[in-house]
């Protein structure tokens, strides 16, 4: 028999086929529910703008009395759980920028929202921010932000008429002059690269399309031969892979921007074209804890430099852009897996963006080998995986969002996964706290526990725990909301902002109180706790305990 809630939506003309159409699924499989499956209900309730409690009453919990003062958004409202470990971030932009389509790209599958500053202005980037609480404080669950700076974009003058042709096998001259340039030479506004510059140096333009090869060098010019030729107009960029440049990764627009948003409380920083550990240090100074510093993986110098960096980021992100551009082809992959691999070990959450489902920037599906790389890096290992300009400036935001839900889910689905990521678990960290990480995942394994709970002031435990790649979620408790939404980009977390507590007992009452509310336990199961001890001293994970749901 069919529900009847489900029974009287299914009755209204055209609800069917907009179900199935909104979920990528067909009309038969939407006509043969009982009752909507919980894990739709929001995707649903966003769909047809219907209270989610309106679809499945039976799902609207009790308000839990260990909700912070000052935070309704977990109170009384049913809870959007992701039913995958991988995590995933959308650009906003343009297509994006409207409260209803963040919101419904956040029900969709979005945990975390980029904000890319190399477009856009400051009171467009407060405006979305913005936005984004307000979403937050809407669907009950913690959001995070990660704010994109430009970092040094090298770039050509501009032509005389626009654009020029060159011819393979041409000379052609990069200077300081200013004057507009024809197809003989054109002004190289960035003297750090002429004076870095050796003979047969590689300079790439316009993404990579055209590649010219240094045969003469002067104090104010380079000479260069045409090895790739093609079209070339004003501003297109200027990638040298065989050098380092003497130039940092924060330019002045950068400080500004860093100024501007780090007071917003924003959870992250993307650290554009790193080539040095200097220049994540840099970051870190200016940051001073208000964000964690995402480095963006994206020049051949970083992964010279990959040891150090890793050991000072909090973050990182494989950045195929800009990499498979400066690196021959058949090395990004290599490249990609190193990076997840090296992240791995630390503990440290690895993003993997660009070009992930590209083609639903016009069509509203993938290729089939873009399904397949998402895949591959979830797969792999990865916390999380982007989409850019799919969401930012795509016909299909929403269509994209839900396509890479979708994606992951199955892939984490899969005997295959499960196999391959316990084959990958990097060896217990020499330490105490990474001792009771290890322990936490093992006694969960062996008594089934339905979820591992852990409390955290920094996340520094939660993390821990995340590096172990438990088989059950994790649900990630913390007194500050600033870290709630950071966990929001862990593999595996469930995060939730609760009140302080002061006793071992209070810790594990309030741990099985939360995994019942929020869906991951019922009377009789078995949790996981684990936390630092004394509580709100960070970087002291030291205590683990089996608790039963009363």
């Amino acid at each position: 028999m069919r529900d009847p809630a489900l029974e009287a939506l299914l009755a209204r003309r055209g609800t069917v086929k907009q179900i199935a159409a909104g979920l990528g699924i067909s009309t038969a499989a939407v006509s043969q529910w009982k009752r909507i499956p919980e894990d739709r209900v929001a995707e649903i309730a966003t769909l047809l703008n219907l209270p989610p409690e309106s679809l499945r009453p039976d799902l609207a919990p009790a308000p839990p009395s260990y909700q912070p003062q000052g935070a309704p958004r977990m109170v009384a409202r049913p809870v959007l759980r992701r039913r995958r470990r991988t995590k995933i971030i959308a650009t906003l932009g343009p297509a994006s920028s409207s409260a209803e389509m963040i919101e419904r790209l956040h029900r969709a599958g979005a945990d975390i929202f980029r904000l890319n500053f190399s477009h856009g202005s400051h009171e467009d980037h407060a405006a979305r921010i913005a936005t984004i609480r307000a979403v937050e404080a809407k669907v009950g669950r913690p959001i995070g932000i990660l704010a994109d700076v430009q970092g040094p974009k090298l770039r050509v003058g501009r032509f005389q008429a626009g654009r020029v042709q060159l011819q393979t096998g041409q000379s052609f001259r990069l200077d300081l002059n200013p004057t507009p340039g024809d197809a003989r030479r054109v002004n190289l506004p960035h003297p750090e690269i002429i004076a870095a510059a050796q003979i047969g140096t590689s300079l790439l333009l316009d993404d990579g399309k055209l590649r010219l090869r240094v045969t003469h060098k002067r104090p104010d010019h380079l000479e260069t031969q045409v090895v790739v030729g093609g079209p070339l107009s004003d501003r297109k960029g200027v990638n040298v892979p065989d050098v380092v440049l003497p130039i940092p990764a924060l330019t002045e627009k950068d400080r500004a921007d860093l100024a501007f948003v780090l007071d917003k409380g924003i959870e992250y920083i993307g650290l554009s074209f790193v080539q040095r550990p200097e220049d994540v240090a840099e970051a870190k100074e200016i940051a001073a804890g208000r964000a964690w510093i995402m480095v963006k993986l994206e020049k051949p110098q970083a992964l010279e430099n990959l040891d150090e960096i890793m050991a000072l980021t909090d973050c990182v992100m494989v950045a195929r852009g800009d990499l498979g551009v400066e690196l021959p082809p058949e090395e990004v992959p290599l490249a990609q897996k190193r990076i997840v691999r090296a992240a791995r070990a630390l503990g440290k959450p690895v993003v993997v963006a660009t070009q992930m489902l590209e083609s639903m920037i016009t069509a509203p599906s993938p290729t089939r080998a873009e399904v397949s790389d998402v895949g591959t890096a979830v797969f792999d290992g990865a916390d999380a995986v982007m989409l850019s300009a799919e969401t930012a400036a795509g016909q299909y935001p929403y269509e994209a969002v839900n396509m890479m839900d979708r994606i992951v889910a199955r892939v984490e689905q899969d005997p295959d996964w499960r196999r391959l990521t316990d084959a990958a678990r990097p060896g217990p960290e020499h330490s105490s706290a990474g001792a009771i990480a290890t322990a936490a995942r093992q006694v969960a394994e062996t008594i089934e526990a339905e979820v591992i709970a852990t409390f955290s002031s920094t996340g520094s435990t939660t993390l821990r725990v995340a590096r172990e790649r438990p088989h059950c979620p994790i649900l990630g408790l913390t007194t500050s909301a600033g870290v709630a939404r950071r966990m929001a980009l862990i593999w595996g977390v469930h995060p939730l902002e609760v009140n302080e507590i002061h006793s071992m007992t209070e810790m594990v009452a309030r741990a099985t109180r939360a995994a019942q509310h929020e869906g991951f336990a019922k009377s009789g199961d078995e949790v996981v706790v684990t936390a630092g001890v004394p509580f709100g001293t960070p970087g002291t994970t030291n205590a683990l305990r089996v608790a039963v749901v009363k």
